[in-house]
């Protein structure tokens, strides 16, 4: 089957290809607009002179396709609010400007704060618009704010902190892709609730979200029950347990906690045999997928409208309506829909992971799947059920690795155990779990429902901890790059390709990918032969590495528990394709390139130094005045890292402004790095 014969699958590739060139040359907003004004005119130009003829010219075809793409632009560029004039971004407030907004969406909270996205309404009582980060500082009494609620308060806009190690996760690129640019921070005696009362269908989906969860509560559910049934049939996955979702990560079956496809289809088969009674009727055949669709979208709502649940959820709609219509189906047109749809309305979702995810899994399954499920055709049931689930779950791994690897460096060994056992559990899982909020709902769940639901919670939790702690089936800390990305799924593509028409076309593609592949990590072996010194950025503590090819030496001051949880050194490893580290305590001096890094530390001792350094490192609060040391030393550069009180900082900078010598903090600036 020659998929790009699919009108729908060239269209939404080239729609794809027109928000990929939005969000990374962000072409003008006029010129892009009158660029598919004029594209549409002269297609219908063209079609008006050929009539009937249209769909045999490739001219026609090329122009259709560049209208495609000029939709795509334009339609990330509506959706992108900082063109707006009344966005934030665009005004100019005073220090501290008064703000209403309303909550949109509550995310995980931190140690310290809740955290909110909220939409702006008026900024010093005129109307503004864009979406904030608000940090609200938790405490035992109050509680979270309802979506929905409005706020009234007197706050600074504060940037969105940059990654501050080099190869960490930026937070504030996330954000901006939701297009939240600017943060505040609040206490509770800090702002005015003016309303809480729910207006939109999300706030409606939180108010039901929050009686089911107090209903459940009330009835005797556990927290790490209660958590895992937020997650599971609420889309919430805000109150799980850092360690119960870890052993989630690590065995492999982290994708049961993000509902998706998988779960959206044990729905819709649920919802079938529910409503089957339905097609007794004379217009049953209308009437039961209008009544699927409906319960499907409003799972969907309450579920948080996330991009995978919003992926499957219309996808299989259209699953639904055709198969009542007794319309052929075929998934690839579905899922091009589908994507097409979600991508008008939704363009920057095309840049989310769960969304890449959901889709590159569903590939994997409807191309890989029935390869290898032809593979051993077991005759019993007893068989053919595991049989098929494994497949199934191969085929989803094989679709999803590559990315996976580039996003998160690690890959569960035993997955394939693990969801063996998994799968079934939430099938079961859903089915009661759907009783179980109808009951709650009702007001009554009885006892012994409550007992086995949370058997069988707590029974899958114990599973997926047990498969977590064969850590040795855990390949972490992975280098994989973009091009490396790309190139595995050009084999994966051409070996299925292979398999299918056995063509030498394919093959010498598949040869080529693999050619490709070899030479990145070829390329990235002759890039990894250099030098580098880093002063990292840690909260409190002091890190200083130094990298030799593929060699890292790591000094610090860091106890076991907090290295082995420590992220910094594991990113700047993966990022720079380090083999080896090692750690060892700090040191005084530093030689790096016929330059010297002197440190200050807390005893603030440099009087006996009979050299001139190059650097100077203060860490841990060092009692010195910083004049007569620049005044002793004449250091070209003075370094503070993240283990210094904020006062000490403060007082170091404007000495170092008065002596005009440059001054580095890293929990501003970031990490100190020599090349």
């Amino acid at each position: 089957m020659k998929l790009l014969n699919f009108t729908i699958i060239k269209l939404t590739i080239c729609l794809t290809l027109g928000i990929c060139i939005a969000h990374y040359f962000k072409p003008n907003f006029s010129i892009a607009i009158y660029l598919s004004l004029g594209l549409m005119a002269l297609l219908f130009i063209y079609y008006l002179g050929l009539k009937q003829k249209a769909n045999r010219s490739p001219y026609f075809a090329i122009l259709a396709y560049c209208c495609m793409v000029s939709l795509g632009i334009n339609a990330y560029n509506i959706q992108n609010e900082k063109l707006q004039p009344q966005h934030y971004t665009n005004l100019k407030f005073e220090e501290y400007p008064i703000l209403k907004f309303k909550i949109k969406e509550r995310l995980k909270p931190d140690l310290y704060n809740d955290k909110y996205i909220v939409s702006l309404i008026s900024a010093n009582k005129s109307e503004a618009s864009g979406q904030l980060l608000i940090n609200i500082k938790r405490d035992s009494i109050s509680g979270t704010l309802p979506v929905d609620a409005i706020i009234y308060t007197k706050s600074d806009l504060k940037d969105i902190q940059k990654p501050l190690n080099p190869h960490q996760f930026d937070y504030s690129k996330y954000l901006e892709l939701r297009q939240v640019y600017s943060q505040i921070y609040l206490q509770h005696n800090q702002f005015l609730i003016l309303s809480n009362q729910s207006t939109t269908i999300y706030g409606y989906a939180d108010q039901l979200r929050s009686t089911i969860n107090s209903g459940l509560i009330k009835s005797g559910f556990e927290d790490d029950v209660l958590s895992i049934i937020n997650a599971l049939l609420l889309g919430q996955r805000q109150t799980i347990d850092k360690s119960i979702y870890n052993n989630y990560v690590n065995s492999g079956t982290i994708h049961i906690l993000a509902v998706s496809g998988l779960h959206v289809g044990i729905i819709l088969l649920i919802l079938n045999f529910i409503f089957k009674p339905l097609l007794l009727l004379k217009h049953g055949r209308i009437i039961r997928p209008l009544i699927i669709v409906t319960l499907l979208w409003l799972f969907a709502i309450v579920a948080g409208l996330s991009p995978s649940v919003t992926r499957a959820a219309t996808m299989f709609s259209i699953i639904s309506i055709a198969m009542h219509l007794k319309r052929p189906t075929n998934i690839y047109n579905t899922l091009a829909i589908s994507a097409f749809f979600i991508l008008i309305i939704k363009p920057t979702f095309l840049f989310e992971v769960g969304f890449q995810m959901s889709y590159l899994a569903v590939l994997g399954i409807v191309s890989i799947q029935p390869i290898l499920y032809k593979l051993w055709q077991p005759k019993y049931w007893i068989f053919d059920m595991p049989w098929q689930i494994l497949t199934v779950t191969i085929a989803a791994q094989i679709g999803v690795l590559p990315i996976s690897l580039f996003y998160f460096h690690q890959f569960p060994g035993l997955f394939f155990i693990s969801n063996l056992v998994v799968i079934p559990f939430l099938e079961a899982i859903l089915g009661l779990g759907l009783l179980v909020i109808v009951m709650t709902l009702i007001g009554y769940i009885p006892k012994p429902i409550v007992q086995i639901y949370s058997f069988i919670i707590q029974l899958l939790n114990k599973f997926v901890a047990w498969v977590a702690q064969f850590e040795a089936f855990l390949f972490r800390d992975i280098p994989f790059t973009i091009i490396q990305v790309l190139c595995t799924y050009i084999i994966i593509v051409s070996t299925v390709q292979i398999y299918k028409f056995k063509t030498f076309k394919w093959a010498a593609i598949c040869l080529i990918g693999i050619i490709c592949l070899q030479g990145t990590y070829i390329y990235n072996k002759f890039q990894n032969q250099d030098e580098a010194f880093i002063v990292f950025n840690k909260s409190r503590f002091s890190m200083i590495g130094h990298k030799e090819n593929d060699k890292l030496e790591v000094h610090h001051n860091l106890d076991d528990s907090k290295l082995r949880n420590d992220n910094v050194i594991k990113n700047y490893k993966v990022g720079e394709f380090i083999d080896d580290v090692a750690l060892s305590n700090l040191q005084d001096i530093y030689q790096f390139k016929n330059k010297t890094l002197l440190v200050i530390d807390s005893l603030g001792i440099y009087k006996n130094v009979s050299f001139q350094p190059h650097f100077v490192l203060l860490r841990n609060s060092p009692k010195v005045n910083l004049n007569r040391v620049i005044d002793s030393l004449k250091p070209q550069h003075i370094i503070a890292d993240a283990s210094n009180y904020k006062s000490y900082i403060k007082r170091w900078q404007a000495t170092c402004r008065h002596k005009k010598i440059p001054f580095h903090y890293t929990n501003e600036k970031g990490a100190f790095i020599v090349e």
